[in-house]
C-alpha cells in the first residue's frame, strides 16, 4: 500500500484511514492458525502431551477480564461491545474447534460457544469520603473490591488445580479488535501451547469507529482508560495462591497498554523493595508488532532503572541492586509492517518499535540498556507477514514455533531448536516459513 502525504494534516488523516482499512482486515479470521513448525516433521514435539482439564483438542476454556461494556442479546446471552465500562468484569468463555486440518479450504474453524460472567469490580472512580485525616475510601466499596479480588483469585486457583503447569499466560490484543476476535486469538495461543497453561484474555474497549481516524484515536484513548484496570487485574491474578510464573503476550496497540500497566506495577514493586519477577512472578514479556514509539517504549520499560530518586522502602537506593529474576523481554518486529508505516506517519514517530531494523539503525541507539544487561531479545521477521505484514504471529508457523519454544519449552535465544539466527546479540533474524522453503 502506498501512502501519499499531501500535507501534514492530510497525511495524518490518510494514514488513519489506511491504518483502519489495514487492521480491519486483520481481525476477521476465525480459522485455526497454521500448526507451529516445532510440532511438524522429524523430531517434532507432541502438541498435546498432558493437556489440562481446562482444555481438550476441540474445546478451549479461557478466563477473561475486560472493561468493555456488556451487551445482552434478546435470548439473554452475554457478550461485550466496543464501549467502555467503568466496571471491570471477569468470567469464563469457551472456544470450540470445529473440523479437521484436512477440511477445505481453511481447515478447522473456531466458534465462541459461551461467555459466562463470574464477577465484577466496583465502578470507577471508587467512592471516597472526607474525614479529619483526609479522604477515605468508602468502606462498602473497599469491601466490594476485596470480594471481587477474592472471587477472581479463587477462579484462578480452580484453574491452576486443573492445569499441568502452575503458570499464567496473558494475551492482550491490539487496535480494532472485538471481544470475540480477541477470544479467538487467545484460544489459538492456548491451543498451540498445548493446553498446559492457565490462559487469560485481557480485553480493553477496542474496535470502535468514531472520530476522524475511523476509531484509531478512540481506541488509543480507550487503551489509556484501560491501564488502571489491567494493572489491578494483573496484580490480583499474579498474586493468587499457587501461581509460579506469569507470561505476557501482547500485539500491536496492546503492547502500549501492557507497557503502561507494567510500568506502574514496576514502580509499585520497587517502592515495596521487590520487583516484577519477585512479587508478580513475571517471566516472559513478548511483544508482537508493537505499535508504540521506540522512545516511548524505552522510557516506560526502563522507568525504574532511570529514576535513582525513586523511593525504595522508606529511603533511596540510587546505586543498589534490585533483582529481576528470570524476567525477559522479547520483541518481534518487521520492517515490512505496512500498518506501522501508517502509524508512524500519523504520529510523526521516529520509529515504531515493531519496525525495528538493526541493519539500518545503530543497535546501541535503540537498545543499549537491554543489550548491556541481557534483558531482551529483538527478533526481526523477514517475510510478508500476511494482512499487510502486521499479523505474522498468527499466520507464520516459524513465528508460532519460536514463541512456543520460548514460553512452553523455555528455550533461550541461540538454542538450535528455535528458528532464529543471530545478527548481533541481542538482535536475531526469523525467516518466514514460506521464504525459508524457497
Amino acid at each position: 500500500m502506498t501512502l501519499m502525504v499531501l500535507s501534514r494534516s492530510g497525511g495524518r488523516v490518510l494514514a488513519g484511514l489506511a491504518l483502519a482499512s489495514i487492521l480491519s482486515a486483520c481481525n476477521s479470521d476465525h480459522s485455526l492458525m497454521p500448526t507451529p513448525a516445532i510440532y511438524v516433521g522429524a523430531g517434532a514435539k507432541p502438541m498435546f502431551e498432558s493437556a489440562s482439564a481446562n482444555h481438550s483438542a476441540n474445546n478451549i476454556d479461557l478466563l477473561y477480564v475486560t472493561d468493555r461494556a456488556p451487551i445482552i442479546a434478546p435470548d439473554g446471552s452475554l457478550s461485550y461491545g466496543v464501549d467502555r465500562s467503568r466496571q471491570m468484569s471477569f468470567g469464563s468463555l469457551t472456544v470450540d474447534i470445529d473440523g479437521a486440518p484436512s477440511d477445505p479450504p481453511t481447515g478447522p474453524q473456531l466458534r465462541l460457544s459461551s461467555i459466562n460472567r463470574i464477577g465484577s469490580f466496583p465502578s470507577t472512580p471508587y467512592d471516597i469520603e472526607p474525614s479529619r485525616a483526609g479522604y477515605l475510601r468508602a468502606p462498602d466499596v473497599v469491601s466490594a473490591h476485596e470480594s471481587a479480588v477474592a472471587s477472581l483469585q479463587a477462579e484462578v486457583g480452580r484453574r491452576l488445580a486443573r492445569s499441568k503447569r502452575k503458570e499464567i499466560v496473558f494475551f492482550i490484543h491490539g487496535y480494532n479488535t472485538t471481544f470475540e476476535d480477541a477470544a479467538y486469538t487467545t484460544g489459538k495461543i492456548a491451543h498451540f501451547l498445548g493446553g498446559e497453561f492457565v490462559t487469560i484474555m485481557l480485553s480493553w474497549p477496542a474496535g470502535g469507529s468514531k472520530g476522524l481516524m475511523m476509531g484509531y484515536n478512540v481506541d488509543r484513548e480507550s487503551g489509556e482508560f484501560a491501564v488502571p484496570d489491567m494493572k489491578k487485574a494483573i496484580r490480583a491474578i499474579a498474586t493468587a495462591k499457587g501461581v509460579e510464573k506469569v507470561h505476557f503476550i501482547a500485539h500491536s496497540r496492546g503492547t502500549d497498554v501492557l507497557a503502561s500497566a507494567l510500568q506502574q506495577l514496576g514502580i509499585e514493586t520497587y517502592v515495596a523493595q521487590s520487583s516484577l519477577s519477585a512479587r508478580l512472578k513475571v517471566a516472559n514479556i513478548v511483544l508482537f508488532a508493537p505499535d508504540i514509539d521506540v522512545d516511548v517504549a524505552s522510557s516506560k520499560i526502563f522507568d525504574v532503572a532511570s529514576d535513582p530518586d525513586l523511593s525504595y522502602g522508606s529511603g533511596k537506593k540510587p546505586k543498589g541492586s534490585f533483582p529481576q529474576g528470570d524476567l525477559h523481554l522479547t520483541v518481534y518486529s518487521s520492517p515490512n509492517d505496512k500498518a506501522l508505516d501508517a502509524s508512524q506517519i500519523m504520529f510523526g514517530s521516529i520509529m515504531r518499535l515493531g519496525q525495528l531494523n538493526p541493519k539500518e539503525r545503530d543497535p546501541n541507539e535503540v537498545a543499549k540498556a537491554p543489550q548491556d544487561i541481557g534483558l531482551a531479545d529483538f527478533i526481526e521477521y523477514e517475510g510478508d507477514g500476511g494482512s499487510f505484514g502486521h499479523a505474522y504471529f498468527l499466520s507464520d508457523p516459524n513465528v508460532n514455533a519460536d514463541f512456543v519454544g520460548l514460553i512452553r519449552y523455555g528455550l533461550k535465544a541461540g538454542d538450535p531448536r528455535r528458528p532464529i539466527t543471530e545478527i548481533k546479540r541481542p538482535f536475531w533474524l526469523l525467516v518466514s516459513k514460506q521464504t525459508a522453503s524457497q
